[in-house]
């Protein structure tokens, strides 16, 4: 592969030309945890930071961060909503009661999900 890096005048400086190669996930609109974890790498790993969006697996790392996040609040939220014993049938019969709970598990489950992947 013959590639030759080409320089655009700046002033009195010649500023080479350098491009990103294209990423099958540079078009992924980036979810909430996807975001979270952009904006902590920016501002307390910018180092790791820029190794990946150096290496061009910037997006692919928050596309992946950003699926599993997805996939774990789903399996959480189901697991401790069994546990606790929180039914469609407690939605029918009590529903204030049922949306305190569930709020209650969802905090717990996204605390679960930022300490593990988000903020490490």
């Amino acid at each position: 592969m013959d590639s030759k890096i080409t320089y655009t005048k700046v002033g009195d400086y010649y500023m080479p030309n350098l491009t990103l190669a294209e990423s099958k996930y540079k078009n992924y609109q980036l979810g909430k945890y996807g975001r979270m974890r952009l904006n902590y790498l920016k501002n307390y790993k910018k180092a790791e930071y820029i190794i990946l969006f150096m290496d061009n697996k910037l997006y692919e790392h928050l596309y992946n961060i950003d699926m599993e996040c997805q996939k774990q609040f789903e399996f959480l939220m189901k697991q401790f909503a069994e546990k606790e014993n929180i039914t469609e049938e407690l939605k029918a019969t009590n529903q204030m009661e049922w949306v305190q709970k569930m709020n209650n598990i969802k905090n717990s489950v996204e605390e679960i999900i930022v300490k593990r992947y988000i903020y490490v």
